[in-house]
């Protein structure tokens, strides 16, 4: 059997652009974008999936890998990939910055530690609603619907087509805002539990001026701090649960997959 120079193109470039959206997803997807991954497993779990997937696929045609057109194409599917990755990592960092407010809060900001997961500097507080949004959504296998998601990213963005439309880049872009308002609706029931208790803290002061309030305020804002991060422990799965499926909402609408279906 003779093997062409085209057919060996046309294998390649329907493997390629498959890999190549997958390995921008698990550049930056939570869990799988973790310093603790080896490069070598992402590496071969973008391929095994694939080589997976790409036979199920339409075949790419007239797009030569090696021009300037296959160059674009790549680049396009890199975006396509950070862009799924990055709306599925920013609710964790949204979490990081709940966890910052409420440890500056408490008088925590300077307890920091190093995070595994991405080799950063983060507070201790932060660290723990990371660890309990981590174990959330294994539970609820997040991993396995990101990974469906990007397997459906092929029927409404296929190999070829333009990245993004105006109306998903938008999508993209808001999301991006979207951090910090849900960072502080995570963190508001802890921050003004705290606040009450500062104010607290100012009226004694100020009805006993002799009080050392820094020898005093901080324990005091600590130890409330903590009971309400105890207590407030249980609503963080409801709000995480919302804010992973508005993340998922929103790459379905940036590859147009929910404006279609509607």
């Amino acid at each position: 059997m003779e093997v062409s120079v085209d057919q060996v193109l046309g294998w390649l470039g329907q493997y390629a652009w498959v890999f190549l959206r997958l390995t921008g997803v698990f550049l930056v997807a939570p869990v799988f974008a973790a310093a603790v991954v080896p490069t070598r497993v992402k590496l071969v779990l973008a391929m095994s999936l694939a080589v997976a997937l790409a036979p199920g696929l339409p075949p790419v045609e007239g797009i030569d890998p090696f021009s300037a057109d296959g160059l674009l194409t790549a680049a396009a599917q890199l975006l396509i990939g950070f862009a799924i990755g990055f709306i599925a990592q920013s609710v964790f960092d949204a979490l990081v910055l709940a966890g910052q407010v409420i440890a500056n809060t408490m008088g925590l900001g300077f307890a920091t530690m190093i995070d595994p997961s991405r080799g950063v500097t983060t507070p201790v507080v932060s660290q723990l609603y990371l660890i309990m949004g981590l174990l959330l959504y294994l539970s609820l296998n997040g991993h396995l619907v990101l990974l469906a998601t990007v397997a459906d990213s092929f029927r409404w963005l296929p190999v070829g087509a333009r990245a993004f439309t105006d109306a998903g880049l938008a999508q993209v872009v808001g999301w991006g805002g979207q951090i910090f308002a849900a960072g502080v609706v995570v963190a508001l029931p802890a921050t003004a539990a705290l606040l009450v208790v500062n104010l607290a803290m100012g009226v004694v002061s100020r009805a006993a001026p002799q009080l050392n309030l820094f020898a005093v305020g901080f324990p005091v804002s600590m130890l409330f701090g903590f009971l309400v991060l105890v207590i407030g422990l249980p609503a963080l799965d409801g709000a995480f649960r919302a804010l992973l499926e508005q993340a998922f909402q929103t790459i379905s609408l940036a590859i147009g997959a929910g404006g279609r279906a509607g």
